[in-house]
C-alpha cells in the first residue's frame, strides 16, 4: 500500500490497523531542541480517545503513547528534547473485539471502503476496517502534537463542532470556552443541549448522523504558502479531506462566497500596525493567493454519518450475491465529534510544514 506519508519538510508517516497489535507514526523533519515528552502528546490523544461519553464508540482504548525515538534527555537539557532525528511513536491496541466483525467477513458494508479495498488489493482486513478505520487518526493526533511544538506558543489551534445532522449552532452564541463543557466540542451551550436529545434518539434507532467541524489557527504570520502548486489552502484542503469520513472542505466563507457580491466578499483593509493591515472581514479564511495573510486560518470539514449502523442495509457478498448488512460492534453515532482533535492535528501539521518551507526559502 502506497501513500502513507504526507508533508514536504515536516513529514508524517502513519502505520498500523484497527485490530492489529498497535498503531503509530513516524515524524521526520522536526527541528532539534524542542521540548517534547509523552505527557504533552498524551494530552491531545485524550481529547480524541474513544469511550469518553455515550455519544462516541464504547471501545475502551487508553491510547497510551510511547515515544520510541527522536528525543533525548540528560543533565544538559531541561527535560526531553527533540534531536532532529525521526520521532517514532506507538499506541498499543488493547480492546479489540474482532469477533464482532465475523459476520461481515464476506459481506461489503455500504458506505465503507470494503468493496473498494477488495477491488484494489484483492484482500482486506475486515476487522473494523483495518487500515481504513478511524482508529488510524490517533496516529495523526500524536503527530499533530509534535507539529504544535514546531509552531510554538504564538500560534493557537482550536476546533469545534458547528453542526450535527440538520442542527446548526447560532454563531452569535459562539463561546470557545464552552467547547470544553460538553461532550460535543460545541461552542454554543443551547445547541449542545439540542444535540444531546437528537443523538440519543439517533443512537437508540440504530442509526447515525453527520457533522461539520470548524478549525481555527490564530497567530499565523503573513507569508506562509506558495502561490501556485503549494497553496496553503490547497494543502490544508487535501489534509482535511484525507480524514476518515470527510466529504467536503471549505476555507473561510467557502461555498457561501458564491452567493456574495464582490463588495461583500472583499476583505477590506485599514491601517494596522507593524504586523500588517487590519482586515474588516475574513471571507478568505486567512489565505489569499495561496499565501497566509496574518488573519486567522479558518476551515470547515463535512463528516458523513457513520457507515456502521445497526439498521439493515442492502448490499452484496464478495461472490456477488445480494444480502443485507447490519454492523455489530461499538461505533460512533456521530463520528464527527471525535474528528475535532484530528482536524486540529492536520491543521497543525500543514502549518508546521508551511513554516519550515517558508523558513527554507526566505530564511525567516
Amino acid at each position: 500500500m502506497s501513500h502513507n506519508t504526507f508533508g514536504h519538510l515536516f513529514r508524517v508517516t502513519t502505520w498500523g490497523e484497527s485490530h492489529g497489535a498497535a498503531i503509530g507514526c513516524v515524524v521526520d523533519g522536526c527541528p532539534p531542541g524542542l521540548s517534547l515528552d509523552e505527557a504533552f502528546v498524551q494530552g491531545f490523544l485524550d481529547k480524541r480517545r474513544p469511550g469518553t461519553s455515550r455519544f462516541v464508540t464504547q471501545r475502551r482504548e487508553p491510547d497510551t503513547v510511547k515515544i520510541l525515538s527522536g528525543v533525548f534527555e540528560d543533565d544538559r537539557t531541561d527535560g526531553p528534547v527533540t534531536t532532529g532525528t525521526p520521532i517514532s511513536m506507538m499506541i498499543e491496541n488493547v480492546d479489540q473485539r474482532s469477533k464482532d466483525y465475523s459476520e461481515i467477513r464476506d459481506r461489503y458494508r455500504p458506505g465503507h471502503a470494503d468493496y473498494a479495498y477488495d477491488a484494489k488489493y484483492g484482500v482486506r482486513d475486515y476487522r473494523g476496517g483495518g487500515r481504513s478505520s478511524a482508529r488510524e487518526t490517533a496516529s495523526r493526533v500524536a503527530a499533530g502534537a509534535v507539529a504544535r511544538r514546531v509552531l510554538g506558543d504564538r500560534i493557537e489551534i482550536r476546533g469545534a463542532v458547528v453542526q450535527i445532522g440538520p442542527h446548526m449552532i447560532d454563531p452569535e452564541r459562539w463561546d470557545w470556552d464552552e467547547t470544553g463543557n460538553n461532550p460535543f466540542w460545541c461552542p454554543d451551550a443551547e445547541t449542545a443541549t439540542r444535540w444531546e436529545s437528537f443523538l440519543d434518539e439517533t443512537r437508540k434507532a440504530g442509526s447515525s448522523a453527520g457533522a461539520i467541524v470548524e478549525v481555527h489557527a490564530s497567530g499565523v504570520p503573513a507569508g506562509w504558502g506558495a502561490p501556485v502548486y503549494g497553496k496553503l489552502d490547497a494543502e490544508l484542503s487535501g489534509a482535511l479531506m484525507s480524514i476518515n469520513a470527510a466529504k467536503g472542505v471549505e476555507i473561510g466563507a467557502g461555498f457561501a462566497a458564491a452567493s456574495l457580491s464582490g463588495e461583500d466578499n472583499a476583505d477590506e483593509m485599514r491601517a494596522g500596525n507593524e504586523e500588517g493591515p487590519r482586515f474588516l472581514s475574513n471571507n478568505n479564511g486567512g489565505v489569499a493567493g495561496g499565501i497566509s495573510t496574518g488573519q486567522d486560518v479558518v476551515a470547515r470539514i463535512a463528516i458523513k454519518p457513520t457507515s456502521s449502523i445497526l439498521t439493515p442495509v442492502q448490499s452484496v457478498t464478495r461472490e456477488g450475491e445480494e444480502t443485507d448488512v447490519s454492523t455489530k460492534g461499538r461505533h460512533d453515532p456521530c463520528v464527527g465529534i471525535r474528528a475535532v482533535p484530528v482536524a486540529e492535528a492536520m491543521l497543525a501539521c500543514v502549518l508546521a510544514d508551511a513554516k519550515l518551507r517558508h523558513r527554507g526559502q526566505t530564511g525567516m
